[in-house]
């Protein structure tokens, strides 16, 4: 199965990242590619969002389980529901030097073996690309919001 990990170093504190990363239903006002994410459910310490975004013109849509870990800086995530067989992953916040290392962790299959060796390769490139785009608009978000 394809897996996609991309970092980012961001100026802040630790704790104020994470709470940027969990409030998931922000997303859509500062990530261009979500056109929309609405939580459906949520108890203690978890969530069920329901997200719709597109990529390079391609519309997805699922809904996630989130299970937040605050004190060790981790959100996992797994589909329950969607256009993919499997996605799922992690938020890593660390502290890494006076400044924080975001990690996102993008696990995935499309379900459709006969197409797989065309579809991983451009879908992995593709979700590379959009997981930098968020983790560089979280970086914008937090750094703007500090000053």
């Amino acid at each position: 199965m394809p897996c996609v990990e991309v970092s980012e170093l961001i100026s802040g504190d630790r704790s104020r990242v994470y709470g940027l990363i969990s409030d998931m239903e922000s997303y859509p006002r500062f990530m261009p590619s979500l056109n929309k994410l609405e939580v459906v459910e949520k108890g203690e310490g978890w969530t069920v969002t329901a997200w719709d975004t597109s990529i390079s013109g391609m519309n997805f849509r699922w809904l996630e389980r989130d299970e937040f870990d605050p004190d060790n800086g981790r959100i996992s995530y797994r589909q329950v529901s969607g256009d993919l067989k499997r996605f799922e992953g992690e938020w890593r916040v660390e502290d890494a030097d006076g400044q924080c290392k975001v990690t996102l962790l993008v696990d995935f299959d499309f379900g459709v073996p006969m197409l797989s060796s065309l579809l991983n390769p451009v879908a992995t490139l593709k979700l590379r690309q959009n997981g930098e785009a968020m983790l560089r608009a979280i970086k914008s978000r937090c750094e703007t919001e500090t000053q």
